[in-house]
């Protein structure tokens, strides 16, 4: 491919995706739009292969597509990384960050976090976007993204990066029973609020992980929601204990003293690539460098 296609063609088809239409590509790099589709039509033909799938109100990438994004991505980044580490000597870091961050995720402290980052660097824009569930898909749009797991991130097209942990509990209602309960291989027998079905609860059995097959009658992949449950009777939970300090409602539950621990909470953060532009190596040194405000 990058015999037929030279970097022009890459950076149109880069742009091009990433800005998600033709005509939001074409505003981007100053071109007409008419200029651009014939370009990307003869890029096309050069590979010999589609590389999009147009619709009046998307564009798809197909598997073609696809690799050749992932192909190109980086060295196209490299060369606009040296174009902004040069405009930096004179400019600030500029352009739009588009973040993904968890559901519920210490939402008041990121908040100030992006307050305070947005004062600093005035020519950065924030698009800050939350998600539900496990990772998300490997989507061109988005600069970082922030994930929290327990196990190895499944292999994709991201760049992960461990940034923290947290520790997690077992948390039930100060009013319930909890004398039969002191080992995790006990909590099958109880009734358990789940973040997602048919997952299991882990533990930490010395250098081996134990699963724990709960059940229980409610799913909710809020946590915040998860803990109400838990204060109303529904379950057993288990959280990162930092979600009650957060709401400083620790009295509400009590925490289980059991024989194992749960695996603690990962906190990742993926990239597109590891040549990173200078505006989110920008934005990832401040928020490392700020992460103990979540502790």
């Amino acid at each position: 491919m990058s015999v037929l296609a030279n970097l022009d063609d890459l950076f149109l088809f880069v742009t091009l995706v990433e800005a998600g239409s033709f005509t939001d590509a074409a505003k981007k790099i100053s071109i007409p739009k008419s200029t651009l589709s014939r370009r990307f039509g003869l890029l096309e033909q050069k590979i010999g292969s589609e590389l999009l799938i147009r619709t009046t109100r998307n564009q798809t990438l197909t598997e073609s597509g696809r690799l050749l994004y992932c192909a190109s991505k980086e060295h196209v980044e490299a060369l606009s990384k040296i174009k902004e580490e040069v405009g930096s000597l004179i400019h600030q870091p500029q352009g739009q960050l588009n973040i993904l961050l968890p559901l519920e995720f210490f939402n008041r402290i990121i908040s100030v976090l992006i307050a305070d980052f947005v004062l600093l660097y005035p020519k950065i824009h924030i698009n800050c976007q939350h998600y539900s569930g496990e990772v998300p898909e490997f989507d061109p749009h988005y600069d970082l993204c922030f994930v929290l797991h327990e196990q190895l991130l499944p292999a994709s097209n991201w760049v992960a990066k461990t940034l923290l942990s947290f520790s997690q509990s077992i948390f039930a209602a100060k009013n319930m029973d909890l004398s039969s309960i002191s080992t995790a291989g006990e909590l099958v027998k109880h009734d358990c609020i789940l973040a997602q079905q048919n997952q299991p609860w882990l533990f930490r059995d010395e250098e081996k992980v134990q699963a724990v097959y709960v059940k229980g009658q409610v799913t909710l992949s809020s946590p915040e929601m998860r803990q109400q449950a838990a204060e109303q009777g529904l379950g057993l939970c288990k959280l990162p204990d930092y979600v009650l300090q957060q709401g400083n409602q620790q009295s509400l539950l009590t925490r289980l003293d059991l024989d194992k621990k749960p695996i603690a909470q990962q906190l990742s953060v993926l990239y597109q690539s590891r040549n990173i532009p200078v505006k989110t190596r920008t934005f990832l040194d401040y928020f490392q460098s700020n992460i103990s405000r979540l502790l």
